[in-house]
């Protein structure tokens, strides 16, 4: 028995060691194959026209972010404030440089944290602000059916993005590049 015990013991350390190197890149991958291109026409959609959108967002991204505050401004997005335009502008800019981040392993375990505000903040978003509380689109814990988008599906994103606040970018990361330095 204490023969399959030290076996047990010594493959799954070395599965281990494997895992603290492997683990973290498959996180950044796998944020890559399903969240990347999902945050960046998110935050396309945000942008306003023209070279100068970059600076003046759309009013979709007023709706999306502030979609109770828009209504009542009468969907003129000029009545709202600098308050509105600075957290539309840094919502925007996150769903473009946080991901970005996270797939080159630069600043992983910061940027990693802050996707994880920002699917909070999300969630947060789209339950009070957009009223989603319908049980297909909200999702229950512990229930049968794993297919709600906000309690299901956004609680495995930020297990994913805790991955990588807890072991950081792991291989091939700019991350890996600059600490050997």
């Amino acid at each position: 028995m204490n023969t399959l015990i030290s076996l047990y013991d010594r493959v799954f350390a070395r599965i281990a060691r494997a895992g603290d190197r492997l683990l973290p890149l498959f996180a950044r991958f796998s944020f890559a194959a399903v969240l990347l291109v999902y945050y960046w026409n998110s935050g396309l959609t945000k942008l306003g026209d023209g070279m100068f959108g970059l600076f003046s967002p759309s009013i979709g991204a007023y709706s999306q972010i502030f979609p109770k505050q828009l209504e009542a401004a009468g969907y003129d997005a000029s009545q709202l404030g600098l308050f509105h335009w600075a957290v539309v502008m840094a919502g925007t800019y996150a769903e473009f440089i946080l991901p970005l981040l996270i797939v080159i392993g630069l600043a992983t375990r910061l940027a990693a944290l802050g996707m994880i505000g920002f699917v909070v903040v999300q969630s947060l978003t789209d339950v009070f602000g957009h009223g989603a509380t319908d049980i297909k689109t909200l999702g229950a814990w512990f229930d049968r059916f794993s297919d709600g988008v906000i309690l299901d599906q956004r609680l495995l994103w930020v297990l994913m993005l805790s991955i990588l606040v807890t072991k950081g970018a792991g291989l091939l990361s700019l991350d890996a590049v600059l600490r050997r330095r």
